[in-house]
C-alpha cells in the first residue's frame, strides 16, 4: 500500500504486523492500518515531529520533536496520556528498551523510566544524532554529528566498560573530514554486531565486543539516512537519500536497498536487492 501525505515523513515504526505509525515535518503523528489502507490522526506537535515509537510494554505511542516535547498516546484509544515538556533541546532521536525511554536531545541522552518518569542524564559533549539501545549488557549507543560513535553501559563492570571511536574519519584535502552518523542498527542474530550509516553514503559493519571494524559496504548514491534489520537478521534495509545537510548535495529520488546478510562481502549495491558473494 501507499498512503500519500502533504508533509515529509521523518520517522516511522510498526505497532504490530498490520499497523504502522509515522511522524512528519508538519508535526503530525499518524496511524496506518496496512490491511484496509485507513490513515488516522493520533495527534500533533507544535513543531516538527522527528520521532515516533511504539511501546508494547505500556501499549503507548510515543512521539517527540523540535517543540521540545515528548507526547504519550494510548494506542487503543489514541487519547493523550500527557507529555514531558521540560526538555532543554530539540529531540533528534528516541529509542525504547522495555520500560526505558532513551531520548537524544542536544548533547545529552536522557533516559526515562516509563513507570515513574524518573530521569537520568548522560552528557556526551557533542550533539547526538541518533540513539539506540544495547541489550546485552544493558546500555545505549549514540551516533554524533562529528562522526563519533559512543557506547555506554548502564550496569558497568570491569569487562563491560563504555568507549568511543571515530566512525568515519574520511580524509579530505589532507584534513580529517568529520561525517555525521545518521543511524545505527544492531544485528538481532549476532550479539555485539551493529552497522552505522553516514552522511557520505557509507554503511560500516562493526564488532562491539572486539572493538573493531568488520567491513565497509560500497558507497551508496546519496547519504545513508536510515538502517533496519529484519527480525531474524537475514536482511538489512538501507535508505539512501538527499539529507538536506550538505550545501553541495544534489536532490535526487530516494532509494531503498535490501541486502542478504550471508557474510561480510557485498557486490556493488543496486536499487532493489543485492546479494553477498
Amino acid at each position: 500500500m501507499e498512503a500519500p501525505g502533504k508533509a515529509a515523513l521523518l520517522d516511522c515504526c510498526f505497532e504490530n504486523e498490520n499497523v504502522c505509525l509515522s511522524a512528519a515535518s508538519d508535526g503530525s503523528v499518524y496511524r496506518y492500518d496496512l490491511d484496509s489502507g485507513v490513515k488516522v490522526s493520533v495527534g500533533i506537535h507544535d513543531d516538527v515531529a522527528t520521532c515516533v515509537e511504539y511501546s508494547p510494554t505500556t501499549c503507548q505511542i510515543i512521539s517527540a520533536g523540535w517543540d521540545r516535547k515528548i507526547n504519550f498516546w494510548d494506542a487503543r484509544s489514541a487519547q493523550s496520556h500527557g507529555c514531558l515538556n521540560s526538555l532543554a533541546s530539540e529531540v533528534e532521536s528516541i529509542s525504547l528498551s522495555g520500560f526505558s525511554l532513551m531520548v537524544a536531545a542536544g548533547s545529552s541522552v536522557d533516559i526515562y523510566d516509563l513507570r515513574s518518569f524518573k530521569k537520568s542524564v548522560h552528557t556526551k559533549g557533542v550533539k547526538v544524532k541518533c540513539v539506540r539501545p544495547i541489550f546485552n549488557p544493558k546500555g545505549f549507543i549514540v551516533g554524533s554529528v562529528d562522526g563519533r560513535v559512543l557506547l555506554e553501559y548502564i550496569c558497568r563492570s570491569s569487562s563491560d566498560e563504555g568507549y568511543a571511536f571515530r566512525c568515519h574519519p574520511k580524509s579530505k584535502d589532507g584534513k580529517r573530514h568529520l561525517v555525521t552518523v545518521n543511524d545505527i542498527a544492531f544485528d538481532p542474530s549476532i550479539i555485539g554486531s551493529f552497522v552505522t550509516g553516514d552522511n557520505d553514503g557509507y554503511v560500516t559493519l562493526w564488532d562491539a565486543r572486539g572493538r573493531k571494524r568488520m567491513f565497509e559496504m560500497p558507497r551508496y548514491p546519496k547519504s545513508v539516512v536510515s538502517l533496519s534489520y529484519s527480525h531474524d537478521g537475514l536482511l538489512l534495509a538501507v535508505a539512501s537519500s538527499y539529507a538536506y545537510q550538505e550545501a553541495n548535495e544534489i536532490e535526487e529520488p530516494p532509494q531503498i536497498f535490501i541486502h542478504e546478510m550471508g557474510n561480510f562481502y557485498l557486490t556493488s549495491p543496486s536499487s532493489g536487492a543485492s546479494k553477498y558473494k
